[in-house]
């Protein structure tokens, strides 16, 4: 007898098309998903959409029976309003002295510190950072008000050391609430560098002390190329923040004297509220959007490159 070799089993060909079976196990798949899509299309996608559309109107609070579409009025309008310019100059002053100078540095070093001091120590200086940035943002703003009011606490300080006295609102006003941001959003970044510090290993370090390193030698070719992932993503997150405080600023100075201290949330705020120029303000926002936007693009970059190299 002749033995027939038998070739390996074919599937019947089915023209690249999935069997209604595998549809429907990816449906079941995908439907434990679906009140959370269904509730970030409702509550995210649908006001985004909605102010969209809004930053491209005259759409106004009061005054107005229905409102009309005029292109990119807003946009050009806020490109040439000055009072728009100083706010973004502003925005990017707040932002490089408050998170990237300071609640990043300021973080950083707190935590080097913490990580040398007693079990005592640590717990007080945690509690007292901490306390600061679980605090509201409008009672924050409040207690740093009266901090650098003429009447307040540095005032009443430098008095008692004979050093002269001003009111910082009226003369410093950007640098009164940048300081009261560090003040307020410092402990996230003392938390994300701990973890950070925590788990760069012992033997490193102590290798390089032995071979002589000083403690800026291993702070900069050791320490922080072993954390820049963390400083990458600190930063990203602290500056995103920082481009969206409103209640600090509006509870400390209300973006003045004189747009002093106006950046671009609270500027937005006054077109769209005080003003009732919804739409204006609208364009104001999507312009503060694109501003995070290129931040979190850049950073992001960095980010990639170094993972890269």
């Amino acid at each position: 007898m002749t033995a027939v070799q038998a070739g390996p089993a074919r599937r019947p060909a089915t023209g690249g098309k999935r069997s209604p079976g595998t549809r429907g196990r990816g449906v079941l798949r995908w439907l434990p998903l679906a009140p959370a899509t269904t509730v970030l299309l409702l509550f995210l996608a649908g006001p985004i959409g909605y102010c969209v559309v809004l930053a491209f109107t005259d759409m106004q609070l009061t005054g107005q029976e229905s409102a009309s579409f005029v292109g990119l009025d807003n946009f050009t309008r806020a490109f040439g309003d000055a009072h728009f310019r100083n706010a973004v100059v502003l925005t990017l002053v707040f932002t490089l002295i408050s998170s990237i100078l300071g609640q990043n540095t300021l973080g950083l070093a707190l935590a080097a510190l913490m990580r040398r001091a007693s079990k005592a120590v640590r717990t007080v200086t945690g509690a007292v950072v901490i306390s600061a940035w679980v605090l509201p943002e409008i009672v924050a703003g409040f207690l740093l008000y009266t901090f650098f009011h003429r009447e307040g606490q540095l005032n009443a300080v430098l008095h008692w050391l004979q050093l002269p006295t001003q009111n910082w609102l009226v003369t410093l006003p950007i640098l009164a609430v940048s300081f009261a941001n560090v003040w307020r959003g410092t402990a996230f970044s003392m938390l994300v560098y701990s973890a950070a510090l925590a788990e760069i290993p012992q033997e490193v370090t102590e290798s390089a002390e032995v071979d002589g390193a000083s403690g800026r030698q291993r702070l900069w070719y050791i320490t922080l190329p072993m954390i820049r992932r963390s400083i990458g993503t600190n930063l990203m997150l602290n500056t995103l923040q920082t481009l969206s405080v409103f209640g600090l600023i509006w509870a400390m100075t209300k973006g003045g004297p004189a747009h002093r201290s106006e950046t671009l949330p609270v500027f937005m705020y006054d077109q769209a509220f005080t003003k009732s120029l919804i739409g204006y303000g609208t364009a104001v926002a999507l312009l503060l959007l694109v501003v995070g936007a290129l931040f979190s693009t850049v950073y992001l970059r960095l980010m990639r490159d170094e993972v890269a190299a």
